[in-house]
């Protein structure tokens, strides 16, 4: 959040902080616009959350460099909720509360999120499920401006697009495809001649003239509004119960993505600026920015990676350069609102598909041969759900998909490296009698002890035969979860059964509450049976056998 602090600190950087925000301002406005219109919601739409979201967010938020403007995953979900409006109510004006109402409720989602500090999890979310998920991402952004770029309106859903191609290719508008094309060219060579330039915006003012110094036929923008946004805040006492119902979920998936996006966007940002982001603020900046955005037509947006890095570039140090970029970007869009009327949507088109390829992970796509196919698999689960179903579905299978494949992973680990072996075959002890010494078995645990592990271990133990007592050595278990601490119960009370004494050896304190917090210690094991060392169980051992000759378990059993 921003202080007098802050503002102090920000004196001596005060020109970088500015240069960076004009800089995002100029890369900002070809992208606003071109989100907005594929928004569905018209180019003002993302010029809206390009300015208000951008300045709350940097008011408020934790990441200092951070730039936030409309970007590509929260664009594809708001464009399926002005879909699902429009499907609806027919038109635009009549689908405003449920539209607005989505938007709001996923700043407010965000916020909660921000709030709980749900963000610190994020990192978390396994390599396959975000490389496929951003790939999917990558193809609908791809797939929707493939309509524009031929001279056409693009229909919505992957689905419905990719099934009637056959209109915009036999009816092409040459003029479109050849701006078009020649956007997606500046874009990609511009940077090889010099960096110094924008690519994005010499593209569109070049593609721009030239369409209008031939008279060229082709779709373009049309007017934006010259005034500040109209408020929306009585289209919410319009929305019913029965609304909410179905503005939940996109409202969920949308403040979901706001958290990956902008926190994936502060990690970048650390990484240039050797700093470290404060997530919970950050997320809350957002929430708040989203929610504002909301109530003004705007469409929900999130930290962006190219207007991020270029500001840091610039030599931005605070969160007054995201401040300076949305009022630059206010006068920019303000004075030069006659001249974006003429932007072609082809245009607009060859932009976002070098987007979406930017989005689209090629080392994940590189590693898919070379990976363990359980993590290909997941890989194209997420893929194929995020182009078929939604992306919050494509997340949530993901990532259950990549925790039961983790799980059956460690399972096998531990079946594979469990084994337990005769003490007379790993120790020499002339006190412990020979056919004794063959009939106590050393079990050597390795890793975390949890769910997975049960019925792996559980098959293990019977097969051991003629034991008169296991020894579990656990000096190399971080920790025990409750699956695993009634696992060891349950087996403990089954070699119980079978007259087999448990020792546990080497444990860890935590591991140690844990068991004792549980009453398994003292009552499944008893307390003298858990020991730090082998040398002291062998003791144990030893004691017992000088008072009785024997190994016997009643006195070795939990009183």
């Amino acid at each position: 959040m921003i202080t007098l602090k802050s503002f102090i600190a920000s004196k001596g950087s005060i020109k970088q902080d500015l240069t960076g925000g004009l800089l995002a301002a100029i890369i900002g406005l070809p992208m606003g616009l071109a989100f907005g219109v594929q928004s569905g919601l018209g180019p003002q739409a993302g010029i809206y959350t390009a300015v208000i979201l951008a300045f709350f967010a940097s008011l408020f938020g934790g990441t200092r460099t951070l730039i936030t403007d409309p970007t590509g995953p929260m664009t594809v979900v708001a464009a399926s909720v002005v879909g699902l409006g429009l499907a609806q109510s027919g038109s635009i004006e009549s689908a405003w509360p449920l539209i607005v109402g989505t938007f709001v409720l996923a700043g407010v989602f965000e916020l909660i999120f921000g709030i709980l500090d749900v963000g610190k999890y994020v990192k978390y979310l396994p390599y396959p499920v975000l490389s496929g998920f951003m790939a999917g991402i990558g193809v609908i952004i791809i797939s929707v401006q493939i309509f524009p770029l031929l001279g056409h309106p693009s229909p919505k859903g992957f689905v419905n697009i990719m099934t009637h191609l056959d209109e915009p290719i036999t009816h092409v508008n040459f003029h479109s495809l050849v701006l078009g094309s020649l956007t997606v060219f500046l874009i990609y060579i511009t940077p090889l001649i010099s960096k110094k330039v924008p690519a994005i915006l010499l593209a569109i003012v070049a593609t721009t003239l030239l369409s209008v110094a031939l008279n060229w036929d082709v779709p373009t923008i049309g007017q934006i509004p010259h005034q500040l946004p109209d408020d929306h805040f009585t289209d919410l006492f319009n929305l019913s119960f029965s609304d909410l119902e179905v503005m939940l979920i996109p409202a969920i998936m949308l403040g979901g993505l706001g958290v990956i996006d902008s926190l994936l966007t502060s990690v970048v940002a650390d990484n240039l600026t050797r700093t470290k982001h404060n997530s919970k603020w950050t997320v809350i900046g957002q929430g708040i920015g989203n929610i504002i955005t909301g109530l003004f037509g705007g469409i929900p947006g999130a930290g962006a990676t190219m207007g991020t890095v270029t500001n840091i570039k610039a030599g931005a140090k605070t969160r007054l350069s995201g401040i300076a970029k949305a009022l630059f970007l206010l006068i920019i869009v303000v004075s030069i609102s006659d001249w974006v009327a003429f932007i072609p949507m082809s245009v607009l088109a060859g932009i976002l598909i070098t987007i979406g390829i930017g989005i689209v992970d090629l080392k994940g796509i590189k590693m898919l041969l070379k990976v363990p196919r359980q993590d290909a698999a997941v890989w194209i689960i997420v893929l194929l759900v995020t182009l078929f179903d939604n992306l919050l579905d494509a997340v949530g299978i993901g990532f259950a998909l990549s925790a039961i494949l983790f799980i059956g992973r460690m399972s096998k680990m531990m079946t594979d490296t469990q084994h337990a072996v005769a003490l007379d075959q790993v120790q020499r002890d002339k006190e412990i009698p020979e056919w004794l010494a063959g009939k106590i078995y050393v079990d050597v645990f390795e890793g975390p002890l949890f769910f997975g592990f049960s019925d792996q271990f559980r098959n293990h133990l019977e097969e051991l035969t003629d034991v008169e007592a296991i020894i579990f050595r656990m000096e190399h278990v971080p920790f025990i979860d409750q699956s695993g601490i009634v696992t060891i119960e349950a087996i403990t009370e089954e070699l119980h059964e079978r007259n087999v004494i448990v020792f546990l050896v080497g444990m860890n304190e935590k591991v140690m509450c844990d068991f004792a917090t549980a009453r398994v210690i003292p009552q499944v094991i008893a307390g003298e049976n858990c020991v730090d060392t082998m040398e002291e169980c062998m003791g144990r051992i030893k004691t017992i056998l000088k008072a009785n000759d024997s190994l016997d378990y009643d006195k070795f059993k939990a009183q």
